[in-house]
C-alpha cells in the first residue's frame, strides 16, 4: 500500500513539472493532497498587465496637465477677451428653462400675462412679461397686445420684478435711473444683493478656484471695473429716497449676510429715517442659502405688508 502511494505520488508529481515547463499553471487534487504548477506564470502575467496600466496612466498625466493649463489660461483669456466675462457676469446667452418658449407665458401656465419687447437707447431688445391685475381679469378676456400696453397708463400701481440672474444688481440702478428723470419710485425690494459687483465677486463660487491665484484682482476684478461692470447698490442707495426692504438669509453661501448689514446701514445713514428702511434676515437653519427664500410660507405675507405701506 505504501509502495502504491509513492509510485503514484512520484507520477503526479512528474505531471506537474511537465505542466509547469510548457508555462501552465496545474493544479492537481488527489484525496487529501493536492500540489500548483506555476513556472514561468509569472514573467508572462507581468507583461499582460503593464501595458494596460502604463497606457492609464499615460492619460492620467496628460489629463492633469491639460487641467493645469485651463486653470492657468482662464485669468489670461479674461483679461484679454473682456467680452467673455461680459457673457458670464450677465449670462444673457442662457435661456433659463432649456428648450422653453418664453414669449408664450401661456404654455408656462401664466394666465393673463403677455409678451412684450422693449427697446433700449443702445438698440438692445429686452423681453418682458406683462401681467395684470386681479381686478382686470374678466376685462383681459380676448384683449389684444395693444390693450395690455395701454392698461399700464391706466392708473394701477405697476410693479417691476427684476427677476432671475442680474434681478438685484440692476434693482438700484434701475430705481436712481427712474429718479433722475422725475419718475417717483414708492419702494424698493432687493434680495440677497451685495454691497458692489468687486466685494461681491470676491466671494462667489467661481472665485474660490482662483482666490489664491496670483494677481486675481488684476485679472477678475480689474477686468470687470474697466468695462463698466460696477453695479454699485451702496453708492445707489445713497442716492435713493425711497422705501427700502432688504431681504437676505444668514447662510448665504454667494452673498455673506454682512454685506446686506452693510446696505441697511447705508440706506438708513441716507435716508435718515428708520421708518424708511427694513431689513429681514432669515435664520440660517432654515437652510434656504443664496436662491430659497421663496421657499419660506412666510415671504407672501412680507411682500404684501411692505407693498401696502406704499400705499398713499
Amino acid at each position: 500500500m505504501v509502495q502504491w502511494r509513492q509510485r503514484a505520488l512520484a507520477g503526479l508529481c512528474c505531471r506537474c513539472i511537465i505542466s509547469a515547463s510548457k508555462g501552465l499553471s496545474t493544479v492537481f487534487f488527489f484525496g487529501h493532497w493536492s500540489w500548483v504548477g506555476q513556472m514561468g506564470l509569472r514573467s508572462e502575467s507581468d507583461g499582460a498587465s503593464g501595458r494596460p496600466r502604463s497606457r492609464l496612466l499615460w492619460w492620467v498625466k496628460r489629463g492633469l496637465l491639460a487641467v493645469c493649463v485651463i486653470y492657468v489660461s482662464v485669468p489670461f483669456m479674461m483679461r484679454l477677451f473682456p467680452d467673455i466675462i461680459k457673457h458670464l457676469v450677465y449670462s444673457h446667452r442662457v435661456s433659463v428653462p432649456f428648450f422653453v418658449n418664453l414669449s408664450q407665458p401661456a404654455d408656462l401656465y401664466l394666465n393673463h400675462t403677455v409678451n412684450m419687447y422693449l427697446k433700449s437707447e443702445q438698440g438692445i431688445s429686452l423681453g418682458v412679461w406683462h401681467t395684470i391685475p386681479e381686478s382686470q381679469w374678466k376685462e383681459a378676456q380676448g384683449k389684444d397686445l395693444e390693450w395690455y400696453q395701454d392698461s399700464l397708463g391706466a392708473g394701477i400701481p405697476i410693479i417691476i420684478y427684476l427677476h432671475g440672474n442680474g434681478g438685484t444688481r440692476v434693482a438700484t440702478n434701475t430705481a436712481v435711473k427712474l429718479i433722475e428723470q422725475g419718475i417717483v419710485v414708492d419702494g424698493v425690494i432687493i434680495e440677497g444683493a451685495y454691497t458692489n459687483i468687486r466685494q461681491g465677486g470676491a466671494h462667489h463660487p467661481f472665485a474660490w478656484f482662483y482666490w489664491k491665484f496670483p494677481g486675481f484682482e488684476y485679472f477678475f476684478l480689474d477686468t470687470m471695473a474697466e468695462n463698466n461692470i460696477i453695479f454699485p447698490n451702496d453708492e445707489n442707495l445713497k442716492r435713493m429716497r425711497s422705501r427700502l426692504l432688504i431681504l437676505h438669509a444668514e447662510d448665504d453661501h454667494i452673498v455673506p449676510i454682512h454685506m446686506a448689514q452693510q446696505l441697511y446701514e447705508i440706506a438708513q445713514s441716507a435716508q435718515n429715517s428708520e421708518n424708511q428702511v427694513k431689513m429681514i434676515p432669515f435664520a440660517g437653519s432654515l437652510g434656504y442659502h443664496h436662491n430659497g427664500l421663496y421657499k419660506d410660507p412666510h415671504l407672501p405675507g412680507i411682500i404684501r405688508e411692505f407693498v401696502h405701506t406704499l400705499a398713499p
